[in-house]
């Protein structure tokens, strides 16, 4: 059956982005470069610093939390490969760092294709000094909030066939996209581009009373923190079937008999099933 999805055709320009993007600002704090600070990086400004301890102090836990959302991300993608996807788009990839989802993914199934996105021009950067010499992956500037825009970016369609099964990551992006923005209408869209066979990958900050306080760090931060209930992350899935054990702490996710940690950040992954022809 053929799939049409919005979005230009060879030869056009990329599409408009209808949120405006960020300019590199040093003297205001960027959750990118706040969670590069958490990791251990140094790609981080002063004022990054001072906003993420900041945070830490409302969330003693969040450095364990960064930690443990980059094990779950990595072991997502060992899964995607496992289940033979061979393309995935990495949605508000964030600054580089060790053991990134291509190098995961191409580890072991080295045709595989990744494309990262993300709307901050220090990840850019970055991103393309580090893939400068990987014909297999590449990184746009293009935002969650603008899913057409992700679609149909051409350099996206230059590696990514919509027609076959694909892995989208959203891994700890969703909570920096407020209600009236359209998170759902964004993941929605995604998913009907998306070919059937195909999986989404998500995590995402869980409310409780920490989270809710330290989202008001991010409130002078590029981009607003927004924490949501466990039944509201679950519906990022819509569509989706989710692959045991279900939307859970990220640090249980496909790790048998590991010891729970009491952190409020939950992923999970889902699969499009095949459609299903009537008559």
């Amino acid at each position: 059956m053929n799939r049409t999805v919005d979005g230009p055709q060879a030869g056009e320009t990329t599409p408009q982005i209808r949120f405006p993007q960020p300019e590199y600002d040093p003297d205001r704090p960027n959750p990118a470069r706040m969670y590069d600070y958490y990791l251990g990086g140094k790609d981080n400004t002063s004022a990054d610093r001072k906003a993420a301890e900041e945070a830490i102090k409302r969330v003693p836990d969040l450095r364990l939390i960064a930690r443990e959302n980059r094990k779950f991300l990595q072991r997502t993608v060992r899964y995607l490969r496992a289940v033979g996807i061979r393309q995935i788009i990495d949605i508000g990839a964030g600054l580089p760092t060790l053991t990134n989802t291509h190098q995961v993914a191409q580890k072991r199934a080295p045709k595989t294709r990744v494309v990262y996105v993300d709307n901050d021009p220090l990840v850019l950067a970055n991103g393309h000094a580090l893939l400068a010499t990987n014909d297999r992956t590449t990184i746009i500037q293009a935002d969650l909030r603008d899913p057409d825009g992700i679609i149909g970016h051409p350099e996206l369609k230059k590696l990514i066939d919509w027609e076959e099964p694909v892995g989208v990551l959203a891994v700890a992006v969703l909570h920096f996209v407020r209600d009236d923005e359209g998170p759902y209408e964004s993941v929605a869209k995604l998913r009907a581009a998306m070919a059937p066979g195909s999986y989404l990958v998500l995590s995402h900050a869980e409310l409780n009373q920490q989270t809710q306080h330290a989202a008001k760090v991010y409130d002078e931060a590029s981009a607003p923190g927004v924490p949501r209930a466990q039944e509201e992350i679950e519906r990022f899935f819509s569509g989706f079937q989710l692959v045991r054990p279900g939307l859970v702490p990220v640090s249980t996710w496909r790790r048998p008999g590991y010891r729970a940690l009491e952190i409020p950040f939950l992923g999970g992954v889902g699969r499009k099933p095949e459609e299903v022809c009537h008559g």
